[in-house]
């Protein structure tokens, strides 16, 4: 229990762990972020890492002319880790398939079959382009990957090209975002509510969707 508040403590209060980080480590801040985004988007087990609260913040942080950290290694550091990710989560996909939903770590699933088919609903509905929205939605970001690998979607001509612009424009919007609105008076005041924004916001597709399937599939006639 004290470690779970102590992970919610980290994303709510995570403007001050992330200065914290880059005056402890330095440079190497750019080496740690980049870990986290490849673990959030590559490693189906991670999904409750930070992804577009940490954009914003680390965003932020290069805003201003005593700025700790570089926008544009940021961004290019970070694209790279995000098209990695995806193409690891793929391959593992690919080669292990429906046996991953059967991995247990103390006894719990560590890929969760409702989840999975929470992400098999958007590829139904948005086809390939999935790879590109699910960048923008917490867990089916972890998950689309592995089940385009699943699903054996072509690599080359379908997964190859979604996955890059997914991760330019992800990178790109919420860096980009944070510098030139993490600095703002407004912001810097109200950082906490901010970053609950900002998950509200990632997380509000599911919600909707969860929202449309349950209340439609009650208010449907019986047959």
């Amino acid at each position: 229990m004290e470690l779970i508040k102590h992970f919610i403590d980290i994303i709510i209060h995570l403007d001050k762990y992330l200065v914290d980080l880059v005056t402890q480590y330095g440079v190497w801040t750019y080496a740690i972020l980049f870990l986290i985004i490849f673990c959030e988007t590559g490693l189906v087990v991670t999904p409750f890492l930070p992804g577009d609260s940490l954009l914003f913040v680390a965003g932020s942080l290069a805003a201003g002319p005593t700025a700790p950290l570089e926008l544009w290694i940021l961004i290019v550091s970070l694209i790279v880790a995000a098209i990695l990710g995806d193409n690891v989560n793929y391959w593992v996909g690919r080669f292990f398939g429906q046996r991953v939903l059967g991995w247990k770590l103390f006894g719990r699933q560590l890929v969760r079959q409702k989840d999975m088919d929470k992400t098999h609903e958007y590829f139904e509905k948005y086809g390939a382009r999935t790879i590109i929205i699910a960048r923008f939605v917490p867990i089916v970001r972890t998950l689309a990957p592995f089940a385009a690998g699943i699903g054996n979607m072509d690599y080359r001509r379908s997964f190859t090209p979604f996955n890059i612009a997914g991760a330019v424009l992800w990178i790109v919007l919420l860096t980009v975002a944070g510098y030139f609105f993490g600095r703002h008076p407004f912001v810097q005041k109200h950082y906490e509510t901010v970053i609950l924004g900002i998950i509200g916001i990632s997380v509000l597709p599911m919600v909707i969707e969860f929202l449309r399937i349950r209340f439609g599939r009650g208010n449907s006639p019986a047959a």
